[in-house]
């Protein structure tokens, strides 16, 4: 007797295929630092990380992008919706199949996905500016300490140590995205640092523009680097109970931050953005990550 072919299991794996497909592409084009790290996985776990980091930069787009308030919360709302259809095994979206794919395999969790929606939907429903620091952390835990719980996972990292390690590098490496980016976010309206760094040395804090053109914004700015450091720091304490090669990824991406907040505050030339050669960002990784020493002391 002839085997009938499975119409449908071969229609399902062909969605999947093209999924993942419509993931890598999103990374490739996105010139994201986080590719170094993903290339340092096997072929099934760097696909899984293509979909991961593609749903993070889908919604993160939708946050950042001119829609009005409104919208980009019915938008986030959507992708509360298919994360329900993604771990129910019934997804609807592009991206939705190769997720699937990915929960299935590597069980990232759910939490964590709704978490980076709930920070993205921080962004969406006003600008954020000069938040108190209670809630710039709760935002750091969100949009990014909730990409390294998505992540832990599928680089085969497992837990309390591995989910804190996370949550503690993801602050590091997002104070220090907030550092970098002071003049892109003003351009937006937005200003993410810490009200308590601004008020102590009397930056004001009605607007993003105005904090940006005082001349106590390096000061400020030093604060703010020191909780980053400290971030580090406490994260580097943490690897002393995990596997590092579970983590390599997350490594590599903790030295190129490293090395980005170092030449920050040795250049003290608040807001301007650090240019980095992509050979200077490889070595920073093999050096500050994979061959990484003690962590550089705190800043101040």
């Amino acid at each position: 007797m002839t085997a009938v072919p499975d119409v449908s299991a071969n229609a399902a794996a062909d969605a999947v295929a093209l999924s993942y497909a419509r993931a890598r592409a999103i990374v490739q084009g996105s010139g994201t630092s986080f590719a170094l790290g993903m290339r340092a996985l096997p072929a099934d776990r760097r696909q899984a990380m293509h979909a991961i980091y593609a749903f993070c930069r889908e919604v993160d787009d939708i946050a950042d992008g001119t829609a009005d308030p409104a919208a980009k919360l019915a938008a986030l709302d959507e992708w509360r919706g298919e994360i329900d259809r993604v771990f129910a095994g019934r997804p609807t979206g592009p991206l939705g199949p190769a997720l699937a794919d990915t929960v299935a395999r590597f069980a990232p969790p759910r939490d964590a996905f709704v978490a980076m929606i709930d920070g993205m939907a921080m962004d969406a429903e006003a600008d954020i500016v000069a938040p108190d620091w209670p809630v710039l952390e709760l935002y750091c835990a969100r949009v990014a300490g909730a990409v390294g719980r998505l992540s832990i996972p599928v680089f085969g990292a497992a837990g309390p140590r591995a989910e804190a390690f996370a949550d503690t590098l993801g602050q590091a490496l997002q104070l220090t995205n907030i550092l970098r980016d002071l003049t892109e976010d003003a351009q937006r309206g937005r200003l993410y640092l810490p009200r308590e760094d601004l008020e102590a040395v009397g930056v004001p804090t009605s607007s993003a523009v105005s904090a940006l053109a005082h001349p106590a914004l390096g000061a400020a700015c030093r604060a703010t680097a020191a909780r980053a450091r400290a971030a580090f720091v406490w994260a580097d304490g943490l690897l002393a109970e995990l596997d590092r090669k579970s983590v390599r990824p997350a490594l590599l991406m903790m030295g190129i931050y490293d090395d980005l907040l170092a030449r920050m505050v040795a250049a003290d030339a608040w807001p301007r953005r650090p240019r980095i050669s992509k050979p200077a960002k490889l070595w920073a990784a093999l050096r500050l990550g994979l061959w990484r020493p003690a962590v550089r002391p705190p800043v101040g």
